[in-house]
C-alpha cells in the first residue's frame, strides 16, 4: 500500500504543519553539517557504521532519562535519538540509497499495514490481542521467501537479556514452550542444581556453561509472569546502587573506610539501608 501523501489521508492539523516546519530546519542543518565544502569535518568523516556506537548511546540517555522520570530532560534527549536518524538518512541521500521522505514514507505505510484495527475493517480488540495480531502481520511480511528457522532476522546486537526473551517468544509460536510457571521454576532449580556440579568440577567452561543457562531460564521466567527480564535487571541495578550508596554513605558518617569492615558490618549497613529505602517507600 502506497500513500502518496499521508498527511491529507491522515488528517493534517495546523500542530503537523508546525512541526514539518520544524523538521524541516532539521534536515536542512543536517545537510549544512555534511557539505563538503563548509560542513564539520568529524559529521563529514561519519558513516553508519561509525555511528552505531553513537545510536545506542543515545538510545540508552532516553532509557535512563525515562526511568529517572526526568520529563523536562526528555525532550532533549529525543532530539539527540531523532538526530541520529536524520544522520542516516543523510548519508543515504548523498549516496542515492534512501532518503528521509523514504524513511517516513516507509513508516506510515507500514504502520497502517499493521493496524487494520484503525485504518482497515478488522474488529478493534484488546492490546493482547493486538500484539499477537502485530505479530502475525509482521511474519506475512516476513513471509515473502521461505525462511530457514522461526528465529531468522533477530538482530545479534540486542542485549544478551531482550534477545533471550525474543527467541523464547519465537519458539514459543510453534508450541516450543511450557504451559505454566511451574516447571519453568523446576527447571530454574534444575539448572542451579547444575551450576553447583559444575562448580564442584572446577571447570571455568562449565561454569560458564551453566550460569548462561541459568539466566536464560531466569528470563524463561519472567516472561512467564508477564515480565520484562531487561527492565526487571535495570530495575535490580537501581536499587542495588541505592542502597550501596547509602552505605557508602552510612559507612562514611561513622568514620569507617569501607573496604576495612568485615563481612557482619557490611550485611547490617545494607539492612539498614534496605530498612530505609522500604520506609520511604512506604
Amino acid at each position: 500500500m502506497r500513500i502518496a501523501r499521508p498527511l491529507q489521508r491522515l488528517g493534517a492539523c495546523d500542530t503537523v504543519v508546525a512541526m514539518s516546519s520544524a523538521l524541516n530546519d532539521l534536515l536542512v542543518l543536517m545537510r549544512r553539517l555534511r557539505d563538503p565544502d563548509s560542513g564539520c569535518p568529524w559529521d563529514l568523516q561519519q558513516t553508519p557504521t561509525s555511528l552505531v556506537r553513537h545510536t545506542l548511546e543515545e538510545a540508552y540517555e532516553v532509557v535512563d532519562c525515562i526511568e529517572r522520570k526526568d520529563w523536562a530532560g526528555l525532550p532533549g534527549e529525543l532530539g539527540d535519538l531523532l538526530f541520529q536518524v536524520v544522520f542516516y538518512a543523510q548519508i543515504g541521500a548523498e549516496r542515492g540509497a534512501y532518503d528521509f521522505d523514504a524513511i517516513c514514507r516507509g513508516l506510515v505505510d507500514k504502520l497502517m499495514r499493521r493496524h487494520p484495527h484503525v485504518f482497515g475493517t478488522e474488529a478493534r480488540g484488546d492490546a493482547a490481542a493486538q500484539s499477537v495480531r502485530w505479530e502475525q502481520i509482521k511474519a506475512a511480511e516476513r513471509g515473502g521467501g521461505a525462511r530457514a528457522s522461526v528465529l531468522d532476522d533477530l538482530p545479534l546486537a540486542l542485549p544478551a537479556l531482550s534477545r533471550a526473551m525474543k527467541l523464547q517468544q519465537r519458539a514459543a509460536r510453534t508450541g516450543f514452550d511450557w504451559p505454566t510457571v511451574a516447571p519453568v521454576i523446576d527447571k530454574l532449580r534444575e539448572e542451579t542444581a547444575e551450576l553447583d556440579a559444575a562448580l564442584s568440577e572446577g571447570s571455568d567452561q562449565a561454569i560458564a556453561h551453566e550460569v548462561g543457562d541459568l539466566l536464560f531460564t531466569c528470563v524463561n521466567l519472567a516472561r512467564h509472569l508477564g515480565l520484562d527480564a531487561e527492565t526487571a535487571l535495570r530495575a535490580a541495578n537501581a536499587r542495588f546502587e541505592r542502597r550501596f550508596r547509602s552505605v557508602e554513605t552510612r559507612a562514611a558518617a561513622e568514620g569507617h573506610v569501607l573496604d576495612a569492615l568485615d563481612a557482619a558490618t557490611l550485611d547490617a549497613l545494607w539492612e539498614a539501608a534496605k530498612a530505609d529505602e522500604r520506609t520511604r517507600d512506604g
